[in-house]
């Protein structure tokens, strides 16, 4: 598995990162997943023989009980702390008070140290912010993850799901005021669903941020096992609509992924991984798995190279409408490259 730099960073990450959502079983959670601690050790061990050294996982998920699971597994496999880049994230309501959620001073002190008892460590490596808090004002927020680093209890910073203009305002506040600055953004990206590359990816190669995509099969829904006609009713789809995504596109895209998997003897599931992989934007992407065998397979994405001609294909089935200033700043630059020039 080859391994690429996190940003700007000189932090070397795995190109597949083990996310950890269907581990506990508790509250919301459980349509998602609810792996033990067994499974949870298995599908560590098997990503680390594999070649992950990246592991991301949330205070909120399943009320920490993910946290607490990763700590017992990585315990319990004798796996040396340092080998590991362990990633966590804060904003989601842990509690029923009024500061138990958010992005506030407060809230993310308070989380750090709950987040770090879970997981029996003294740093994570890398620190997120779970999306926006509309309440607390970006320099709060900015302050106290730099407190974070400061105080040697996460190494880097990174965000989830914040629109372009908020993430460049951020990293505006702490280039100003010489604090942490985010070194990733973790996005909802697939190949049915490719919204980022509007504004995210652009933002992420002009600033130097590493993508790390979420969701990358799209809740199951590009795994090869849907189509427009249904899907098996036991899949956490049937019960859980989620992410939102295009069905019609999504759907077309399954379709011109099918014959691509035949041609190479893989799973849809792992075409799917692939396009991601061969997106240069792209620093690692992010797989969980209700079982040994999904993960196994998604593990095995890394080893499949598509075609030029395959990846031309899958672009264009998979391409967004055309959008304002998208399509005007196209349409300006016509004429504005030169032949043989360095662009």
């Amino acid at each position: 598995m080859r391994t690429k730099r996190l940003g700007r960073t000189g932090l070397y990450v795995s190109e597949i990162c083990l996310g950890t959502m269907t581990y506990g079983g508790k509250g919301f959670w459980e349509v998602i997943g609810k792996l033990g601690l067994d499974a949870v050790k298995g599908q560590l061990k098997l990503a680390i023989d594999a070649g992950v050294n990246f592991v991301d996982t949330a205070d909120v998920y399943h009320e920490g009980e993910s946290e607490r699971l990763v700590a017992e597994a990585i315990a319990g496999l004798g796996i040396p702390r340092h080998s590991l880049v362990l990633a966590t994230k804060v904003r989601g309501r842990v509690g029923k008070g009024p500061n138990d959620a958010g992005l506030s001073r407060k809230h993310i002190l308070d989380a750090i140290d709950g987040s770090l008892r879970r997981l029996g460590v003294d740093h994570v490596d890398l620190y997120q912010i779970h999306g926006v808090d509309p309440v607390t004002p970006l320099e709060e927020t900015i302050e106290a993850l730099d407190d974070v680093v400061r105080a040697g209890k996460a190494r880097y910073v990174g965000f989830c799901n914040l629109p372009a203009w908020k993430a460049m305002k951020a990293l505006a506040i702490a280039e100003r005021r010489g604090q942490a600055r985010f070194v990733s953004a973790q996005m909802f990206y697939a190949i049915a669903a490719r919204d980022i590359e509007r504004e995210i990816a652009p933002l992420a190669q002009e600033e130097g941020l590493g993508i790390l995509p979420w969701s990358p099969l799209a809740g199951g829904l590009l795994s090869g096992k849907f189509s427009a006609e249904g899907g098996p009713a036991e899949a956490r789809r049937a019960s859980f609509d989620f992410p939102i995504v295009d069905k019609k596109r999504a759907f077309a895209c399954v379709d011109a992924m099918r014959p691509i998997a035949a041609a190479h003897g893989v799973s849809v599931a792992q075409v799917a991984l692939a396009y991601l992989l061969a997106k240069p934007f792209v620093t690692s992407v992010i797989v969980g798995a209700k079982s040994d065998e999904q993960l196994v397979d998604n593990l095995a994405a890394t080893k499949l190279a598509l075609a030029a001609d395959e990846l031309t294909k899958l672009d264009e089935v998979s391409a967004l409408p055309a959008e304002y200033p998208g399509w005007m700043v196209e349409f300006q630059q016509r004429d504005r490259f030169v032949e043989g020039a360095d662009r």
